[in-house]
């Protein structure tokens, strides 16, 4: 970031040269940066495994969660905090209420592998949050700024949905689709334990040179603009680290209680109120919760910021100011789930594949 932002002050013409090479409202440097960053880990995914899991009800119900989490809690209280601490400044307000309407499809993969969660629940998921984007985000953009937040006609928005969806499609689908291949492609031509104990040892630090030359873009696309405006830059800092705090430790919370109460009941008997096994809420799918409600997809609130209110506006500068602030706080939290692995008492792996398995063959 540091990095980024000195290159954006002191090299001349980088955001020019920047924004000469799109596609549509696509930034091709830093979409290049997020395919690199997620073709190993969505080479990771057990694709053959998926079907199976659609038959538990486990997934149904974190499917469930996880829609309420990320299009109804989150809008709203990044809404609350955007008006609670930037009254006063209504550009800024609008740019931080645009991030909140963008569900992660691209960073939650890496904050989920650095604290060892579900992959392929995430995987899940996060398809889960594209489809929805590419329906949601244009009339949430009109209700959430035009409507209940206040915005007026002085900032209207409206947003394509093909710029929506595409920026899904080369943000998710093409390193979708590379993963897919190269996990069949590397089971095809040499085994599955080639491909765990040699291929993705070599290949999956690909992931964090993306990140870092994703990041590294960005802020030296942004550079000059933060640098200019400090002050506002800071207030920005307050609701987006209130909203990623809040929403990851809600969200791990929830999933940590309802273990607990799940753990009660079985004690119980083992059957929930309709004969059968409820399903396990364990640290896995706590640390895929979390993250996937405690980030946001900042490319396309950056993106769309840009296309409606120009590159150097208040808007896309307070949408830049999201990965600022989120990459080193949900880095700290990969940490924090790590150590409440140890601290607290989770359902084993084990147990986790033993429901799975009784939930299929019922």
């Amino acid at each position: 970031m540091v990095v980024g932002v000195v290159i954006g002050e002191f090299v001349p013409g980088v955001q020019q040269a920047f924004d000469t090479v799109r596609f549509n409202s696509v930034s091709v440097p830093i979409a290049i940066g997020l395919i690199v960053m997620m073709w190993p880990i969505l080479t990771k995914v057990h694709y053959e495994a998926l079907p199976q899991l659609f038959t538990t009800k486990a997934l149904w119900v974190h499917l469930l969660i996880s829609l309420v989490l990320n299009w109804i809690i989150g809008p709203f209280l990044m809404l609350g905090f955007a008006w609670a601490t930037l009254p006063d400044l209504p550009t800024y307000r609008t740019g931080v209420i645009m991030v909140g309407l963008a569900r992660c499809i691209a960073m939650v993969m890496i904050w989920n592998a650095l604290a060892r969660g579900n992959e392929q629940y995430c995987a899940i998921l996060v398809v889960l949050n594209s489809i929805l984007q590419i329906i949601l985000y244009s009339p949430y953009s009109l209700l959430f700024v035009n409507v209940i937040g206040g915005g007026g006609n002085e900032v209207f928005v409206h947003v394509d949905y093909k710029d929506v969806a595409i920026s899904v499609l080369i943000y998710l689908g093409i390193p979708l689709v590379a993963g897919l291949l190269t996990r069949i492609l590397v089971i095809y031509f040499f085994s599955i334990n080639f491909l765990t104990h040699k291929f993705l040892p070599w290949f999956s630090p690909l992931s964090l040179i993306g990140l870092l030359y994703t990041i590294t873009v960005m802020f030296a696309y942004q550079g000059h603009h933060i640098i200019a405006n400090l002050g506002p830059s800071f207030r920005v800092f307050v609701p987006m680290i209130l909203y990623f705090i809040t929403m990851w430790s809600s969200a791990f919370a929830l999933i940590w209680y309802m273990g607990r109460r799940e753990a009660k009941r079985q004690g119980k008997g083992g059957k929930n109120g309709l004969g059968q096994k409820a399903p396990r809420f364990g640290y896995e799918m706590a640390v895929v919760q979390a993250f996937t409600a405690g980030s946001n997809n900042f490319e396309l609130a950056i993106a769309v910021c840009i296309a409606v209110y120009g590159v150097a506006s208040d808007q896309a500068l307070a949408a830049t100011i999201g990965p600022l602030v989120e990459v080193p706080v949900l880095l700290g939290l990969t940490w924090v789930s790590l150590f409440l692995k140890k601290k607290l008492n989770w359902p084993t792996e084990e147990d986790q594949l033993s429901q799975n398995s009784d939930e299929v063959k019922a």
